[in-house]
């Protein structure tokens, strides 16, 4: 069963812990990381060390995650079908003011503020204004169980349709939804753009990630190796790429000039989320 199935039932028998192969540069920006199972998220210091845990009350079943400029990180309390938001300056935790949310998964947010979420159970995506104006539906079709979101450089919205097996491009102009050309997908869950506007996605029922290039060249499978139902992605902003392998209870890393290597975070459980702060160097 693939990875995103089980966020809505009891928690699996973890395999073993992923090891570290390598160790981290000594320097770079943060990696929080959700760990499903254990109901909590972790942050991965710069330069490496043990991992902190945030400290997020009442979470249980964390998945998406985003951070906005200000070191804000909003987590998607799954479990509790609620959205929060814990302050970087060390404030008292805010519930996001939302309206019947139901397994909420995915995140993205617009530099302005505006949080956008996957409504898994109720097959849709709402936004929340910046302006406190009040929740509003995204307007697309067909959708079944929206997992990961992500945004692209213009604005317009990507969803990973679960059950459909296809990515969705809902246009910021407000233009009719589109399904993203891609070959062979089962059960897409993570979204992220690279820093050229290919989008990547975790393929997590074939236990792949798909590149997805901007310009409408071929897709190919990402060079990672081992992968067990592949859940949230995220890029640093020297340009390499993160996997939470779900099913592998580990984190891995690809490098821009390429290899792969486990990041160093004992007993992890089926991490979900990634997220990196914007904005600073590479982990």
């Amino acid at each position: 069963m693939a990875a995103a199935l089980l966020l809505c039932a009891a928690p699996i028998a973890s395999a073993a812990p992923g090891t570290a192969d390598g160790h981290p540069p000594a320097h770079g920006a943060a990696l929080y990381i959700s760990d499903y199972t254990d109901n909590t998220v972790l942050r991965l210091p710069p330069g490496g060390g043990d991992p902190v845990t945030v400290p997020a009350d009442g979470l249980t079943r964390p998945t998406g995650m985003a951070l906005d400029a200000s070191g804000d990180l909003y987590i998607a309390d799954t479990g509790n079908n609620r959205v929060v938001r814990v302050p970087g300056d060390g404030g008292p935790q805010v519930t996001v003011d939302t309206t019947g949310l139901s397994r909420p998964i995915g995140l993205a947010l617009k530099a302005n503020g505006d949080l956008y979420i996957a409504d898994s159970f109720n097959d849709r995506v709402v936004m929340v204004p910046a302006d406190g104006s009040g929740q509003v539906t995204v307007p697309t079709s067909g959708l079944l169980h929206p997992n990961g979101l992500a945004l692209d450089g213009a604005g317009n919205l990507f969803v990973a349709d679960f059950v459909n097996d296809r990515v969705v491009k809902v246009p910021a102009d407000g233009g009719p939804q589109t399904t993203v050309p891609a070959t062979g997908l089962s059960q897409p869950t993570g979204l992220a753009f690279d820093r050229r506007g290919d989008l990547f996605v975790s393929d997590s029922g074939n236990d792949r990630v798909v590149e997805l290039p901007a310009g409408g060249g071929p897709q190919r499978t990402v060079p990672a190796t081992g992968l067990n139902s592949p859940y949230g992605l995220a890029f640093d902003p020297a340009g390499a790429l993160y996997i939470a392998d779900f099913n592998n209870d580990r984190v891995v890393k690809l490098p821009v000039r390429g290899g792969q290597r486990t990041l160093p975070v004992a007993g992890l459980h089926t991490p979900a989320g990634l997220a990196v702060p914007p904005g600073h160097d590479a982990y």
